[in-house]
C-alpha cells in the first residue's frame, strides 16, 4: 500500500535505452500500458494520471569515450525524468517511471532525494536487481550506464549525473538495500564493501529466505520514511520474465517476488516506484509486461485474504 498522504498516482514514460547495452527497452512503457497498469491501479481507487513519455534525444549507438557509453544522451533524459519526477513529488503524487534502462534510476532518484530533503523525509531504497549497478568507468569494460547508476547516485562518477538534483542531494549508502543480486563484476565488489552497500544477493535469500530479507531491508521505515522501489525485471528469473537484456539464471520465483512485493506494501509507505529495463522484443506475448503489472497490483495492496497492518 502507499503513503496515505499521497493524493494520486502519476505514470511517466521514458522511451529510450540511451544507457543499456541491447536495444529495446524504449518500448517497455508501451508494453506495460498495454498490460493494464493504469487499470489496475485505479482497481484500488487511486486517481491515475498518465503523464504520456518524456522526450529526448535518440540512441546514437556508439562506443564509450573515457569510459561513458552516450553520456550527453543520457544525462538529457536523466535531466527530463528528474524535473517530472519532482514536479509529480510537489504536487503530493506518487510517481511510477515506466524505463527505459536502469541508468534512468538516476534521475528518478536524484528527484526523490532532492523532495526528501525538502520535506524532511528519510529516504529507503529497495534496489532490486540482478546486478549490484555500481560500476564506474574505469571499472566496466562496456562503458554502459545502466551498470552505474547506483554508484552515481551515491557521488561517485561525472558531476552531470552526480549532481542531477543539485548539490546535497547525493544517496548515502545507509539510504540503499538491495535484494536479488546474482552477477556482481569483481571491482564492483571491492566498491560495494568500501561503500558498505548493504546487499541481499541470492545466496542470502536462498539461505535465509524472503521473508527475512525483506524483515532487514525494510528495518526502521516508519511514518517519515519515504519508500522508494526501483524494481529492474531481471530482478526476477528468466523462466517467469524473459523480457529483459540482461538476464541472469537463478532469481526470486513468481512467489518469492511476490512476498516481497506484499511485504513492502504492508509498510504502507511505497512513495515512488521506478520499473524498468523491460525489453519487449525479447518478451513472450508480453509476459513480462503482464507479470511486472501483477507484482505491482501486489505492491498497491492486492492480498489473497483481507490482512490488517501491523
Amino acid at each position: 500500500m502507499i503513503r496515505s498522504d499521497i493524493q494520486g498516482v502519476s505514470l511517466i514514460g521514458v522511451p529510450t535505452d540511451v544507457g543499456a547495452g541491447t536495444r529495446g527497452a524504449r518500448m517497455g512503457p508501451e508494453a506495460l500500458r498495454v498490460a493494464g497498469l493504469a487499470q489496475a491501479i485505479e482497481a484500488f481507487d487511486h486517481n491515475v494520471r498518465d503523464c504520456g513519455n518524456l522526450s529526448g534525444p535518440p540512441n546514437p549507438w556508439q562506443p564509450a569515450v573515457n569510459g561513458y557509453r552516450h553520456l550527453p544522451e543520457v544525462a538529457a533524459w536523466n535531466r527530463a525524468l528528474h524535473d517530472a519526477t519532482f514536479e509529480q513529488l510537489q504536487d503530493h503524487r506518487l510517481p511510477i517511471m515506466l524505463g527505459g534502462d536502469h541508468c534512468l534510476g538516476l534521475g528518478s532518484i536524484s528527484a526523490v532525494a532532492r523532495h526528501c530533503k525538502a520535506t524532511g523525509k528519510k529516504l529507503r531504497v529497495l534496489w532490486l536487481d540482478a546486478h549490484a549497478d555500481f560500476n564506474t568507468a574505469t571499472l566496466t569494460p562496456s562503458g554502459n550506464i545502466h551498470g552505474m547508476p547506483v554508484a552515481c547516485l551515491c557521488g561517485h562518477g561525472p558531476a552531470e549525473l552526480v549532481d542531477m538534483g543539485g548539490p546535497g542531494h547525493r544517496l548515502s549508502p545507509k539510504d540503499i538495500r538491495q535484494i536479488g543480486i546474482r552477477s556482481v563484476d569483481e571491482g564492483e565488489k571491492r566498491m560495494l564493501a568500501e561503500w558498505g552497500i548493504e546487499v541481499f544477493d541470492m545466496r542470502y535469500i536462498d539461505e535465509m529466505g524472503m521473508r527475512h530479507t525483506m524483515e532487514l531491508a525494510l528495518a526502521l521505515v516508519d511514518a517519515n520514511t519515504h519508500l522508494h522501489v526501483s524494481l529492474d525485471v531481471d530482478f526476477l528469473d528468466p523462466d517467469i520474465a524473459p523480457g529483459v537484456g540482461t538476464t541472469v539464471r537463478g532469481g526470486p520465483t513468481y512467489r518469492e517476488a511476490q512476498l516481497c512485493m506484499e511485504m513492502i506494501a504492508d509498510t504502507g509507505r511505497l512513495a515512488s516506484l521506478d520499473v524498468v529495463e523491460l525489453n519487449p522484443a525479447l518478451d513472450v506475448r508480453n509476459q513480462t509486461a503482464e507479470l511486472a503489472v501483477d507484482l505491482i497490483e501486489s505492491l498497491f495492496g492486492k492480498s489473497t485474504l483481507m490482512r490488517v497492518r501491523g
